[in-house]
């Protein structure tokens, strides 16, 4: 949560005063200068609403209580606000322009516990793989889960647990996205749009799928 002392200074940094601001939000000029001056504790969503107009704006608020432009290319999104707004950039691009998608590093319970309305981006998704014949979706898990929630559009293989890192990544077009869920608040995405940072992910993607095992149905046991 940013303070006061933040938000004043990321007003300053776009030349905006206190009505400015609260017109972009849709709060009160005195709830502004009263957040800003800590003299009230504002509600979760309008924190959330005040950070969103900033970062729409190129602002970004720093952990060291700092404030500053974004760096270009690049953005940091954090909790459940900021990775619903991962997956609508995920599904616009793939509605625009279709393409392979690369998954590492998934458990799905903790994609579905902090993706806000989880269960409508799958049905989406489902009617855009039905749509675009140039839409692919590999999705790498952990060997011997079978939490294979997104399979109406993507395709699971397993990782053999002994190279399985729970810091997940995203690649699609030229854009690679890192997600961990170890952070407060969870989770944290790194997005970055670079053909070449993507391609390199890609590519080790590629040779991670080459060496995985193909599920075999629940209950099966695996020659030795």
């Amino acid at each position: 949560m940013p303070t006061g002392k933040q938000i004043r200074a990321a007003r300053a940094l776009l030349d905006w005063d206190a009505v400015d601001l609260a017109t972009r939000v849709g709060i009160r000029r005195e709830t502004v200068l009263s957040v800003e001056n800590n003299t009230a504790t504002p509600r979760s969503a309008t924190v959330e609403k005040i950070v969103r107009v900033f970062n729409d704006a190129g602002i970004e608020f720093l952990d060291n209580a700092g404030v500053r432009h974004k760096l270009k290319n690049f953005e940091s999104l954090e909790g459940s606000s900021g990775f619903g707004r991962f997956y609508e950039m995920v599904f616009d691009h793939l509605s625009k322009h279709g393409g392979d998608v690369c998954v590492g590093g998934v458990n799905e319970k903790l994609f579905t516990k902090y993706r806000p309305n989880a269960e409508i981006h799958r049905e989406r998704m489902a009617e855009l793989a039905k749509k675009r014949q140039d839409f692919n979706m590999r999705i790498l898990v952990r060997e011997g889960d079978y939490n294979f929630v997104a399979s109406k559009y993507a395709t699971y293989r397993w990782c053999p647990k002994e190279y399985f890192s729970p810091t997940s990544f995203y690649v699609f077009g030229n854009n690679l996205a890192l997600i961990s869920f170890d952070t407060d608040p969870a989770p944290l995405v790194l997005f970055i749009q670079s053909g070449s940072f993507a391609e390199a992910y890609r590519q080790a993607f590629n040779f991670a799928w080459a060496n995985s095992k193909e599920p075999p149905p629940r209950g099966t046991k695996e020659k030795k």
